[in-house]
C-alpha cells in the first residue's frame, strides 16, 4: 500500500533554490535512508514530509488515515511527568477504553440494569464490541510494551518515577525517541536518530525497526545503522533526487557503478561526435564529399548530447603524515584508575599499545572511554597506577567536543598563528583542503558550524605530523562524504592511532584491535568490530552452556572450554536458538490460552445469576486480574526473546 507520494516538490528560502523536482515513494514495509552532504536539504525536506515546512510548488499526497511520526534532529522530550506517565500517556485512547470497560462492568452488576433484559443486552453487546477493540489494538500489552522500549533504550535501571525534567539532554532524546516508537505511526520520520545512543542500544534500535510494522524514513551518518535497517536509498545532490535499492553499501557500489558506465556513454559519444565534427569540417567544401558532409552536420544536429557525468560535489582532501618514527613500544597502562577528584569512573586497566596499530576503544556509555583518553593526553591526573610512553612518541589528540575551538580569531588565524613561519598560501591550501575556501577561511571560530569545527579541528591535527593521534569521536559533525575521507586518510597514515567511536562502520574499517573498557578493567580483542561481536558473542554462549565450576576447577574448565571445536561451538549455539525458538512458542501458546481464559471470566462477570453472587463475582474478579498479570510476564518475557 503506497502511504506516501511527493511530486515534483520545489523549495526556496528567499530567492535560493533548495530543493526542484523532488520525487519520492513510500510503501508499507519500506525502510528508506535519505542521505546527501550538510546542507543539501535532508532536514528540511524531513520537515516538509512531516508538515512542519512549507514548500513551494508540487504535491505530497497522503492517504486519509496515514498517520505520520517525526522526530527532529536531537529534539529532547521537555516535560514535568515522571518518565512512566509520559510514556502511559502515549496509551491514552486505550486507557480511555480501559475506563469505559470498567464502567460498563460496573453497570451490568447494577440490579435495576439486570432486571431490564433489552438494556442489559444492549450493554453486553457494546461492552464486547469495546473488548475487541481494546485488544485488538493492544490493550491488554501496552505496559509491557512500555518496559520493554524503556528497557531497549537504557532505562532498564531508572526508577519510572523520575520527573523528565531533572534529566539530562541526551536522556531526554531517548525518550523522545521512545514516545515516538510507542506511539506506532504508519511512517516513523527519524532525523539523526543514533545521536546520544551506545552501541548496545543501537543493536537493540536497528532490531526494533527491521521489525516495525509501519514504514520508516531515516536521515542518518550512521552507515553501520543504515547497512542494518534500510532496503532503499534516496540520494539527495545538487537539488535533485536519485533512487537506489538496497542498503547503504549497495547503494556505494551502484553509484560507483552508474559513474562508470555514465563517463564510458559520454566519453564515447565525445569520440563520436569529434570523428564527425572533423569529417565536417574536412569534407564540406569539396563537391565529392559535400553530401556526406551535410548528412554527417544533421547528425550532429539531431544527437540528443548526453551532459558530462557530475560525480562528487567537492569533497575535503587530506592525508596524516608523521615527522619522525616513534619506538616499537608506544603505549604502557598498568593497573590504571581514571576518573574526576576522587570518584573513580573506571580501575585496574592495562593494556599495550605497539607502534603500527589503530586500537578502537569501546564499551557502554558512562564506563570512561573519553576520561581514559583525557589521562593519557595529561588532561586528567591519573587516580592511580601508571602510563609509560615510548621513545619519541608525539601524540596528536582530537577532542569530540572541540572544546578548544571558541575563539574569536578568524579561521586562516586559527591555523596560521599556530604556524607563524608557513606562508599564508600554504595555510589557505591547507585549509582549501578542509573546504574552506574564499571568505570561508574569514569566518569567526565561535560561529562556526559542528561540521566546520571538526573540519578545521582535523586541519589542525594535520599539521602537528603527531606520529600517534588519539581520537575521540572523530566522525561526529562529519557529514557521509567527509567520513569516507578521514576513514582514507587513517588508513593510509602512518603511525598508531587509538580512537573512540561509535561509528561501527568507521570502526570496522579503521580497527586493527579493539579494546573493551568495563569498570573493573580492559579486554583485547584481536580484530575489527564486527570480530569483536563474534568472540563476545562465542563467550556468551559458552557461558551460557557450561555452568560455573568449582574455583579450583576455574583455569582447567577455562582451557577446556577454549579448546572446543568449531563444530561443537556451532551445534550448541542451534541448540540454544532452537531452545529458545520453542520458548517463544510455548509462549504464545500460553498467551493465547490466558487471554480465552480472561475473556471468559469477563463474560461470567456480565451473567446476572453470578451477579448476585458476591462471592463468586470476587473469586473471579482475582482470577482475573492473577491472568492478566500473567499475560504481562509472559509477554515481558517474549519481547526480551524476540529482540
Amino acid at each position: 500500500m503506497i502511504l506516501l507520494q511527493v511530486n515534483q516538490l520545489t523549495k526556496y528560502f528567499a530567492a535560493e533554490l533548495i530543493l526542484s523536482n523532488i520525487k519520492l515513494e513510500i510503501q508499507t514495509q519500506d525502510r528508506v535512508a535519505l542521505v546527501g552532504r550538510n546542507g543539501a536539504g535532508k532536514s528540511t525536506l524531513l520537515k516538509i514530509i512531516a508538515g512542519q515546512s512549507s514548500y513551494d510548488s508540487g504535491e505530497i499526497i497522503r492517504p486519509k488515515g496515514v498517520s505520520i511520526g517525526y522526530l527532529a534532529q536531537n529534539t529532547g522530550l521537555e516535560s514535568e511527568q515522571t518518565i512512566w506517565n509520559e510514556m502511559l500517556s502515549v496509551f491514552n485512547e486505550l486507557r480511555k477504553m480501559e475506563t469505559e470497560l470498567r464502567k460498563l462492568e460496573g453497570q451490568m452488576s447494577d440490579p435495576q440494569i439486570l432486571s431490564n433484559h433489552s438494556k442489559y443486552e444492549r450493554i453486553l453487546n457494546e461492552y464486547d464490541l469495546l473488548q475487541v477493540k481494546f485488544k485488538d489494538q493492544g490493550g491488554y500489552q501496552y505496559e509491557a510494551d512500555i518496559r520493554s522500549v524503556l528497557h531497549g533504550l537504557n532505562f532498564g535501571s531508572f526508577d519510572y518515577d523520575t520527573r523528565i525534567s531533572t534529566l539530562s539532554g541526551g536522556q531526554k532524546t531517548r525518550l523522545a525517541l521512545g514516545k515516538l516508537l510507542l506511539s506506532r505511526p504508519d511512517i516513523l520520520i527519524l532525523d539523526e536518530p543514533t545521536n546520544h545512543l551506545d552501541i548496545e542500544t543501537l543493536s537493540w534500535l536497528e532490531q526494533y525497526l527491521q521489525g516495525y510494522s509501519g514504514a520508516v524514513l531515516i536521515v542518518s551518518h550512521d552507515r553501520y545503522f543504515l547497512d542494518k535497517v534500510v532496503n532503499q536509498v534516496f540520494e539527495l545532490s545538487r537539488r535533485k533526487m536519485t533512487k537506489f535499492a538496497g542498503n547503504y553499501s549497495s547503494y556505494l557500489q551502484q553509484k560507483a557503478e552508474n559513474y562508470e558506465r555514465d563517463m564510458k556513454l559520454y566519453e564515447k559519444q565525445q569520440d563520436e561526435i569529434a570523428k564527425l565534427e572533423d569529417f565536417v569540417q574536412r569534407n564540406l567544401a569539396r563537391a565529392s564529399t559535400t553530401k556526406r558532409a551535410q548528412s554527417r552536420r544533421k547528425q550532429l544536429q539531431r544527437m540528443d548530447r548526453m551532459d558530462r557525468p557530475g560525480g562528487d560535489e567537492k569533497s575535503a582532501s587530506f592525508m596524516f603524515d608523521i615527522d619522525r618514527q616513534s619506538g616499537n613500544d608506544v603505549l604502557r597502562a598498568d593497573a590504571l584508575a581514571v576518573g574526576y577528584e576522587s570518584e573513580k569512573v573506571s580501575e585496574d586497566i592495562s593494556f599495550q599499545i605497539s607502534r603500527g596499530e589503530s586500537i578502537a576503544l569501546v564499551g557502554p556509555n558512562g564506563v570512561g572511554k573519553s576520561t581514559l583518553l583525557k589521562t593519557i593526553v595529561q588532561k586528567l591526573p591519573a587516580l592511580s597506577g601508571d602510563i609509560h610512553s615510548g621513545s619519541n612518541v608525539t601524540i596528536g589528540y582530537y577532542d569530540q567536543e572541540q572544546a578548544e575551538l571558541t575563539s574569536n580569531k578568524k579561521v586562516l588565524n586559527e591555523l596560521w598563528d599556530e604556524y607563524p613561519l608557513k606562508p599564508e598560501k600554504e595555510i589557505r591550501t591547507v585549509l582549501g583542503n578542509f573546504l574552506f575556501s574564499g571568505d570561508d577561511v574569514l569566518k569567526t571560530v565561535s560561529s562556526l558550524s559542528g561540521g566546520e569545527k571538526a573540519r578545521l579541528a582535523l586541519a589542525k591535527l594535520m599539521m602537528e605530523k603527531a606520529n600517534f593521534l588519539i581520537l575521540d569521536e572523530p566522525t561526529n559533525h562529519l557529514d557521509l562524504d567527509s567520513k569516507e575521507v578521514l576513514e582514507n586518510a587513517l588508513i593510509d597514515y602512518p603511525g598508531t592511532i587509538l580512537f573512540v567511536s561509535h561509528d561501527r562502520y568507521f570502526i570496522n574499517r579503521i580497527a586493527t584491535k579493539v579494546i573493551e573498557l568495563s569498570r573493573s578493567g580492559a579486554a583485547q580483542y584481536l580484530g575489527d568490530y564486527d570480530y569483536y561481536l563474534e568472540k563476545k558473542l562465542e563467550q556468551e554462549e559458552l557461558k551460557a552452556l557450561t555452568a560455573l565450576p568449582a574455583s579450583s576447577d576455574k583455569q582447567a574448565a577455562a582451557s577446556t572450554a577454549s579448546d572446543k571445536s568449531s563444530y561443537q561451538q556451532d551445534k550448541e549455539a542451534k541448540k540454544l536458538e532452537r531452545q529458545k525458538k520453542r520458548r517463544i512458542e510455548e509462549i504464545e501458546a500460553s498467551i493465547e490460552v490466558l487471554e480465552t481464559e480472561i475473556s471468559n471470566y469477563e463474560e461470567l462477570l456480565c451473567d446476572p445469576e453470578i451477579f448476585q453472587d458476591h462471592k463468586k463475582v470476587g473469586e473471579l474478579n482475582e482470577q482475573l486480574e492473577k491472568a492478566k498479570h500473567e499475560v504481562e510476564l509472559l509477554m515481558e518475557e517474549w519481547t526480551e526473546l524476540a529482540e
